[in-house]
């Protein structure tokens, strides 16, 4: 990399388990994402600043918060006047893309709240041939919304399917309007794989990395994966990949119930009560878990041919990388937006319970001569941190307004870490699902607005969060000391938009 600019490649997928890679789990598949563990850096780590998509994403490109940047829950936008990575990127030279999914604004779209991923725009052909950005400091776009057959398909990937010859893609899909008494699809969906948005992910954004070679650019591009974020949906042969019997889900120990805080212990009743939570709109995960262990079993088998399709594709964006003799020169991260429940703690898909299946996630890095190649570290990351990390690499000055710290020198492993502490935002609602924790290298606290349960977990002594030591005696000191720590964390992350200048 010496006397180059470094090309940037993102990949993300959505909603997936930080153990669910080769290199950490024998039972999946994932042979390009272990190759980017091996000629690269390892984090064990690593978090979400917040575990739902729209906040965590708007965070990875705008270097804040989600309290801060404002998207700070789905159905909310994020506003676009907020600084982003890429235009800061894009005011030096680089081109910049988004291939995949986005989510940076709601399903609805009102004149408070305008948004172009919204019904039926979402389906309008023509006006998104007509735009392919810029937006949100990406100068160019290919994105669509749907996971598997979601109602919500269309926009460029909708353009592609026809453009492939796909012309009825929309049989493949819910119909909209939709109508709630149609059964959810679970298990092989009869679109081909070829015409799948995995596949299409892949194909477009070696595409722009192809046409910005060709323009003699460096780049900034980001391939957004929309799986393995359900329904549990996915084309052959990955959906015949993985037997359900081989499967070993997560469950709940009996003697971590009691000691739950109460909407997280309500998830393992028949017919919880969640009204004292609810505002204006439901929360993700306020709902019975309970389910049984062929239909997790089952689930999770799509889970993971999801996982390995999706590496397919991811290894076509790295031998392209090759091929093209850019690979030296890039800087690969892998990682996803939050995590999943696979019946760890009696718990299901997602929901405001800050277990480490939630927070936490994979995140690999390979740069060749720069990030050591088959290291693993324990070194604290957060996706706050990616896009001050990003411009860090690329020599381009990091705006005081970002919250997020450069991980540069740890990647490169010339320092142990860069942050002592992370924190995970979580605000489902105005004010009845409002949440944080704090964690650092042992212990991880979660407070709850307007209430005095909590959770405190030392991950060390127990890393499978099966004792909240919280409210037990005992543990005041530990409780206290933590809440300093919390506290000096807290006005460490106040941005500083503006340098001061003068004395008034």
């Amino acid at each position: 990399m010496t006397g180059e600019r470094p090309n940037i490649l993102l990949i993300t997928s959505d909603q997936q388990h930080w153990d669910t890679i080769g290199t950490t789990n024998p039972r999946i598949q994932t042979p390009a994402l272990d190759r980017l563990a091996n000629e690269g850096t390892r984090f064990n780590r690593a978090y979400c600043p917040n575990p739902v998509c729209s906040p965590s994403r708007a965070s990875i490109i705008t270097g804040l918060y989600p309290s801060v940047h404002g998207c700070w829950t789905i159905g909310v936008k994020l506003p676009e006047d907020v600084p982003t990575v890429g235009d800061a990127f894009m005011a030096n030279g680089y081109a910049t893309n988004l291939i995949g999914k986005a989510h940076f604004q709601p399903l609805a779209s009102t004149p408070e709240q305008t948004s172009l991923e919204s019904q039926p725009t979402l389906r309008d052909l023509d006006f998104w041939r007509g735009f392919i950005g810029p937006w949100y400091g990406f100068e160019h776009i290919e994105v669509a919304r749907n996971h598997a057959d979601e109602a919500h398909a269309g926009q460029h990937y909708g353009i592609w399917l026809e453009d492939k010859g796909l012309t009825n893609w929309r049989d493949y899909f819910v119909k909209w309007p939709v109508d709630p008494n149609d059964p959810i699809r679970h298990g092989a969906w009869e679109l081909p794989a070829e015409f799948h948005y995995t596949t299409w992910t892949a194909e477009r954004t070696i595409a722009a990395i192809e046409r910005n070679l060709a323009e003699d650019r460096p780049f900034f591009t980001w391939a957004s994966f929309h799986d393995p974020h359900p329904p549990y949906l996915v084309s052959e042969p990955w959906a015949s990949m993985y037997s359900p019997a081989d499967m070993e889900p997560g469950h709940l120990d009996p003697r971590e119930l009691a000691a739950m805080p109460t909407w997280t212990r309500m998830t393992q009743e028949e017919h919880p009560d969640f009204s004292p939570w609810k505002e204006t709109y439901a929360n993700h995960g306020f709902h019975s878990h309970l389910h049984t262990d062929d239909q997790l079993r089952q689930d999770m088998a799509i889970y993971y041919g999801m996982i390995s399709f999706m590496d397919q594709q991811i290894g076509r964006i790295l031998d392209a990388l090759d091929r093209l003799g850019i690979a030296e020169n890039t800087i690969v991260v892998f990682t996803t937006d939050h995590g999943h429940f696979l019946g760890q703690h009696g718990l299901i898909a997602k929901g405001p319970f800050h277990y480490e299946d939630m927070l936490r996630l994979p995140f690999l890095v390979r740069a060749p001569g720069r990030v050591p190649a088959g290291q693993t570290t324990d070194a604290l990351q957060s996706l706050v941190d990616l896009a001050p990390t990003f411009l860090t690499a690329a020599g381009i000055p990091v705006p005081g307004m970002m919250q997020g710290v450069s991980q540069l020198d740890v990647w490169q492993g010339e320092a142990e870490r860069a942050r002592d502490s992370v924190f995970v935002e979580n605000r489902h609602q105005p004010t009845a699902v409002h949440l944080r924790s704090y964690l650092d290298q042992r212990y991880k606290m979660t407070v709850y607005r307007g209430r005095d349960e909590g959770e405190l977990y030392d991950l060390q002594e127990d890393p499978a969060e099966l004792r909240n030591r919280f409210a037990e005696p005992g543990c005041e000191h530990l409780r206290a000391s933590l809440y300093h720590d919390w506290a000096q964390a807290e006005i460490a992350r106040e941005p500083t938009r503006y340098p001061r200048i003068s004395h008034a």
